[in-house]
């Protein structure tokens, strides 16, 4: 009998389980929004990325319903053949007039952007500088490049300056970091990393993908949030949050778009996205220009929860955005927490380990647009209670 060759695998799990560290995914039986069905259940929904609540938007739904019938379901090549369409050059010309920026070029996700844009824009002999707690994206992208990765302490301008210093003499150098950090939902210091890069010469590339719709003015981003367009060489968007749709993009310099129409390997080596999901994303555009509402509502339902969680007692970390980290710090007490929260009726997914570092679990509550304030106060409930029966916060009125 052949020995197992894959029970190396069985162990790995079977220890994950142990430590707590094993994902459970749920299925959905409903479309994104304020509340989800699970298992038969409706539930209060504080996981997904759907800050604008447009991912069942009546507006998207018809757009791409009609994209359907005029252009068909998909788009049957890469970019380069054949399956570039006027909807996509469409989109990213409104792309890049809401951005702000010179030209932007479109890919199936954000994570694909990156992994297009770092390795065309550096390679081996090159050294990328990334911030200590960039997306894995962002990490994928730096490795594939085959460049030095230098990595300096989260947000931390002065250890910035020392690496780039013990690294001198380079010739070409990539600055990279996350604009909005999604597990702490913390703000890049882009204004003081724009300055570095001019000192420096390096290029300035920021992963927008938590900002875009959420930060800067109507749910521009980052760069905007900042007023520094012009001066960041390169902003990573994804369509699939706040927009509710999919995909991503490259926006900025218009060489720089160019270039990576040449030699991006997604864009030249992967089918192009849907015409349904291109005619969703053009409708998310409308709607943002049209109104700031959904941004606002946004926020005041972000700030809301954040100053409940925070009475309550909770740590809530060091966010600057809706997305507000409950940590926990053990694992397993954070898986305990999460099937509570569903037993009550939300749904909080637990995040540990590889996600977030080691003695760093939280619960991250990610808000949305289309949270009612009763939604909010049942969630706060279900915290407060969940929180006192496993000791996480006090029940104040004994201590009285």
């Amino acid at each position: 009998m052949p020995a197992n060759k894959l029970k190396w695998i069985d162990r790995e799990l079977e220890s994950l389980q142990k430590q707590g560290l094993l994902t459970t995914i749920r299925s959905l039986s409903s479309a994104q929004g304020a509340r989800l069905v699970i298992n038969g259940r409706s539930m209060l929904n504080f996981c997904s990325n759907n800050y604008l609540g447009l991912a069942n938007h009546p507006r998207l739904k018809a757009a791409a319903q009609q994209a359907i019938e005029t252009w068909g379901v998909g788009p049957g090549a890469v970019r380069t053949i054949a399956g570039t369409m006027d909807l996509h050059l469409e989109m990213e010309r409104r792309l890049a007039q809401f951005k702000g920026a010179e030209a932007t070029i479109s890919f199936q996700s954000g994570f694909a952007a990156n992994l297009a844009a770092i390795p065309a824009l550096v390679g081996k002999g090159d050294i990328i500088f990334s911030d200590a707690l960039n997306h894995a994206s962002i990490i994928d992208g730096c490795r594939l490049s085959r460049a030095g990765i230098k990595a300096y302490k989260h947000n931390d301008i002065d250890n910035l300056r020392r690496v780039i210093e013990a690294s001198i003499p380079f010739e070409k150098a990539l600055l990279v970091s996350d604009g909005v950090f999604s597990m702490d939902g913390d703000l890049a210091p882009l204004d003081k990393l724009a300055a570095v890069a001019e000192e420096y010469n390096l290029i300035l590339m920021v992963d927008d993908a938590h900002g875009e719709g959420v930060v800067g003015r109507g749910g521009r981003g980052i760069v905007d949030h900042f007023g520094l367009h012009g001066r960041v060489d390169v902003e990573i968007g994804t369509l699939s949050k706040a927009f509710g749709v999919v995909g991503g993009y490259v926006a900025g310099k218009k060489t720089i778009v160019d270039w990576l129409r040449q030699r991006g390997r997604p864009f030249l080596f992967s089918s192009a996205v849907t015409p349904a999901d291109v005619a969703a994303c053009i409708a998310a555009i409308d709607l943002l220009e049209e109104s700031t509402e959904l941004v606002d509502r946004l926020w005041a339902n972000g700030n809301y929860f954040k100053q409940g969680m925070r009475a309550a007692g909770f740590d809530i970390g060091r966010s600057e955005t809706p997305i507000t980290p409950v940590m926990l710090g053990d694992a397993a007490l954070t898986q305990k927490f999460s099937q509570r929260l569903f037993e009550e009726g939300v749904f909080g997914t637990a995040i540990a380990f590889p996600t977030v570092p080691q003695g760093m679990a939280r619960i991250r509550v990610m808000l949305s647009a289309a949270h009612l304030r009763a939604d909010l106060d049942e969630g706060l409930a279900v915290f407060k209670k969940v929180g006192k029966e496993l000791g996480v916060i006090q029940d104040k009125r004994r201590k009285i």
